[in-house]
């Protein structure tokens, strides 16, 4: 529990609280004078749907207690447990620890006296319960199952009842198909007997049981109730997850969720290296001496291409550049001027530039490239040899300075290395360049790409913070679709196919695939594979961005396929009320960074609020935004709080003045 009083400076937020409740459910009847903790209580058995659950809580910043059942010394869940007393100024009051319980199911315990206490302590203080996977039952307002079985595939429905409850999803709730591996879903629709369906969905054998989620109140407790299995990875639960919190904490709760996609095209004005399709290999990177391809390099009609598809999509892209590829360019032209830099600088308006350095050099250890991996060249002590601060700092700043004459609006304080280099690499070089950080202080970066992959983490590097970047799966030495896929079945397949080997040798992390066709493969595999990945990613809020590279708007343009297959898969889930986030590299820097000090403050105990009267204190350490998700219609200081999204309203909020009243409709 919070310790408010050990906490030496603190913030504090009050807001008056709306009824702690939901589609279906009565208003909440918490004693007059007792005070609810904005604390949730997870109770697991160790399965993947608790697990999510408590993954989502802490994804939006929720407070939690997890009480493991598998757990020999685990806490007994007892009314001491669960509540207590307070002096408030010389006021006894109740105090409850938890405004929501998440279980695996209504028979989670084993014993009789536990539920028992649990029962008392929601009917007491009208605590929600969410039973994260439940066999259908009269305990929770369901007949027995009709249908067990998987249910990969298929697409659910939200009711009018779940459209009140998701209120930023359109309907269709469709399930992961991982066809034809093993059914990952399972499920166990039923009909309803008392509660309210808010999820409902045909079984794959036309039985007549249909309801995936249900919200039952009965004996004074309300519980929500999901009928199929999950992992916090699936679409279908990554859909419905902020929905689940919201109905747990009647939509008053610390922390708060966006869904967030930047995409930033690494390599602008710069040629890429080709895959050699005959070699396996890329001239430059892994071929052997004398294979050679040619590069790919945007053109003038491929900027105007990729400025037209932002107006359709409204969505933007990051330019990552390089401007030593347009100075070569331009003096390689016989009129002195790069077409591709022309066609960009006309139109500085239509994208937003980040510095890549000014050629692209590698900034970490100096590379032997006489052998292949690559390793670290050595002085005669043995220790590396490194790119210069000098040279770190010339590549930056030149970059800054060739920018400045054609007025491309950049944001001084980002960077994006070549390769991320300059950062520790593994197995070649484990350390970071030591001349980075001073390089990084003396040209103004604070804020540092990094490759997610490698360090998913944010760290600090001298005065900068990492921004971990997802990879997208399409490749920097592909200009065509037949050229990823072929790249793609080298890296996936077996050597008996033709491949590589790579995913026989490592079978935890990589699957065999079926070689694909090179001319239908990307469109039908690679681009609905990604799509899923990146839209789950999109639904976690999660702020990384991704990144690409120049060749994949050149030539066959084959991002924009992807892009358009995310972009709408996202919009036909999602309501209008949901916007899409799209942070540039500094700003998506900025909100990790916010998330993770809270997660901090709340870790240390510097940090919670709780629930009293109606009124909401939020209390932290001096200085640490607080994310507050309140319902639509709350008032601070006369004006709407927060920004409305998703069906909530919701912001990170620093008090000034000691005190922020927030009133709920």
């Amino acid at each position: 529990m919070i310790g408010f009083r050990r906490i030496a400076f603190v913030t504090t937020m009050v807001v008056a609280a709306a009824a702690m409740g939901s589609a279906g459910a009565a208003a909440a009847q918490v004693p007059a004078g007792a005070r609810v903790e904005l604390r949730v209580l997870v109770v697991s058995d160790g399965g993947p749907s608790t697990t999510a659950i408590a993954e989502e809580l802490r994804s939006e910043g929720v407070p939690l207690t997890e009480v493991d059942l598998n757990d020999a010394g685990r806490p007994i869940i007892d009314a001491d447990f669960l509540a207590d007393t307070i002096s408030d100024n010389g006021v006894t009051r109740e105090r409850a620890h938890y405004q929501a319980v998440v279980l695996p199911g209504p028979d989670a315990f084993g014993n009789a006296t536990e539920p028992a206490a649990l029962s008392a302590y929601q009917q007491h203080f009208d605590i929600p319960q969410v039973n994260a996977f439940a066999w259908p039952q009269a305990a929770i307002g369901l007949n027995p199952p009709t249908y067990s079985g998987p249910l990969d595939g298929v697409t659910a429905t939200l009711t009018t009842a779940g459209q009140a409850a998701f209120a930023y999803l359109r309907g269709p709730v469709p399930f992961e198909d991982n066809a034809p591996a093993v059914a990952e879903t399972w499920g166990f629709p039923a009909l309803p007997a008392g509660a309210t369906p808010l999820l409902t969905v045909t079984a794959p054998d036309g039985s007549a049981g249909d309801t995936l989620v249900a919200e039952y109140a009965a004996d004074g407790r309300r519980q929500l109730s999901l009928t199929f299995s999950y992992n916090s990875a699936q679409t279908q639960f990554r859909l419905l997850a902020p929905g689940i919190v919201n109905w747990m904490t009647g939509g008053v709760h610390l922390g708060l969720t966006r869904n967030f996609l930047s995409v930033q095209v690494d390599d602008v004005f710069l040629p890429d290296s080709r895959w050699s399709s005959s070699d396996n290999c890329t001239p430059g990177e892994d071929c052997p001496a004398g294979v050679t391809t040619t590069e790919i390099r945007m053109d003038a009609d491929d900027a105007s291409a990729a400025a037209q598809w932002q107006v359709s999509q409204n969505f933007e892209l990051d330019m990552v550049f390089n401007a030593n590829g347009s100075v070569e360019a331009a003096a390689e032209a016989p009129n002195g001027h790069d077409p591709l830099t022309d066609a960009m600088v006309a139109q500085p308006g239509s994208f937003r530039w980040t510095n890549h350095t000014f050629s692209h050099e590698f900034l970490g250890c100096l590379r032997d490239n006489s052998v292949i991996p690559w390793r670290c060249e050595t002085d005669a002590n043995g220790d590396p040899r490194w790119t210069t601060q000098a040279t770190i700092t010339s590549e930056i700043n030149q970059n800054f300075t060739w920018a400045a004459t054609g007025l491309l609006p950049l944001d001084d304080t980002e960077l994006v290395t070549g390769e991320h280099s300059g950062l520790h690499i593994l197995p070649q070089q484990p350390a970071d360049n030591p001349h980075l950080a001073p390089a990084l202080a003396a040209t103004g970066i604070t804020w540092l790409a990094a490759d997610n992959s490698r360090m998913p983490q944010q760290v600090a590097v001298g005065p900068a913070r990492t921004v971990p970047r997802y990879p997208m799966n399409v490749y920097f030495n592909v200009g065509t679709q037949a050229e990823q896929v072929d790249e793609y079945n080298w890296i996936y397949t077996s050597r008996s196919n033709g491949g590589s080997g790579i995913c026989e040798d490592n079978p935890l992390t990589v699957t065999c695939i079926t070689p694909l066709s090179t001319g239908t493969g990307y469109e039908d595999y690679i681009v609905p594979l990604e799509t899923r990945f990146a839209l789950t990613r999109m639904l976690g809020n999660d702020p990384r961005p991704h990144y690409v590279h120049q060749a994949n708007i050149a030539e066959e343009r084959i991002l924009y396929p992807l892009l358009d297959s995310v972009l709408t898969r996202y919009r036909s889930l999602l309501a209008d009320n949901a916007p899409i986030v799209n942070p540039r590299l500094s700003a998506a820097g900025a909100e990790m960074l916010r998330q993770d000090t809270w997660r901090a403050a709340v870790a240390a105990d510097q940090a919670g609020g709780y629930l009293q009267d109606k009124q909401v204190h939020v209390v932290a350490a001096s200085g640490v935004a607080v994310p507050i998700t309140a319902v639509t219609g709350t008032l601070s200081g006369g004006s709407a709080f927060g920004e409305e999204y998703a069906g909530s309203r919701s912001a990170w909020t620093t008090a000034t003045a000691g005190t922020v009243d927030l009133v709920l409709p």
